[in-house]
């Protein structure tokens, strides 16, 4: 990245990402966490792995749970962009988008595990779904980061919608601003127990 990392950002990371970040462009050190939005989810906490049933480690795997509390009043609707803060970018230099929500209620809510969202967008693949998570097996744990913002308008764009036309919806209108980092890398084959190797009787 070329660009200074914000210092909430930073904070939030603790190193930065490879590629650019829609939080880092949507919101500031005054919305991010604002009356205390936040983001979490019962399957991971903050900076924890992945379980393999959300990535491509398993078969059938499907979207994590997520949860939020109340964002500020006034708030009209809440978008959800996942990324990944460590694989290779995007043709136009951003984090490769693993989920885009929108259509969200402005109000505490949540989403449950595979549960299919009102509104999704374009992934880094070309679909409306969630990508599943899977870096190369030589590199480090990549950081998925989960971005939820609170807007003070409520979103037009129909499903199917690419990620630049989200943000550009969305750019002066974020009121708040909330991130979860759950990361993932796959196991090497030569980890896994070969149970059939053993043949003693």
């Amino acid at each position: 990245m070329t660009n200074t990392l914000p210092t909430f950002l930073e904070r939030a990371l603790g190193s930065p990402p490879k590629a650019s970040l829609s939080i880092a462009e949507l919101a500031d050190e005054k919305t991010f966490g604002r009356s205390g939005f936040a983001l979490s989810s019962p399957a991971f906490e903050q900076g924890e792995m992945l379980d393999p049933s959300f990535t491509a480690g398993e078969e059938d795997a499907v979207a994590p749970p997520m949860e939020w509390n109340a964002p500020p009043p006034g708030t009209q609707e809440l978008v959800l962009i996942v990324e990944d803060a460590d694989g290779p970018a995007d043709s136009d230099g951003k984090a490769q988008c693993h989920w885009l929500v929108w259509g969200l209620p402005g109000q505490k809510g949540k989403i449950l595990e595979g549960e299919t969202p009102p509104r999704t967008g374009k992934n880094a693949k070309g679909n409306s779904e969630w990508l599943l998570p899977a870096p190369s097996a030589d590199d480090e744990p990549h950081r998925y980061v989960f971005q939820l913002f609170a807007l003070d308008l409520p979103m037009v764009e129909m499903p199917g919608a690419p990620r630049e036309k989200i943000v550009s919806a969305m750019r002066g209108h974020v009121t708040a601003a909330a991130l979860l980092v759950g990361k993932f890398a796959p196991v090497e084959e030569d980890e896994e127990l070969d149970w059939d190797d053993d043949d003693s009787v």
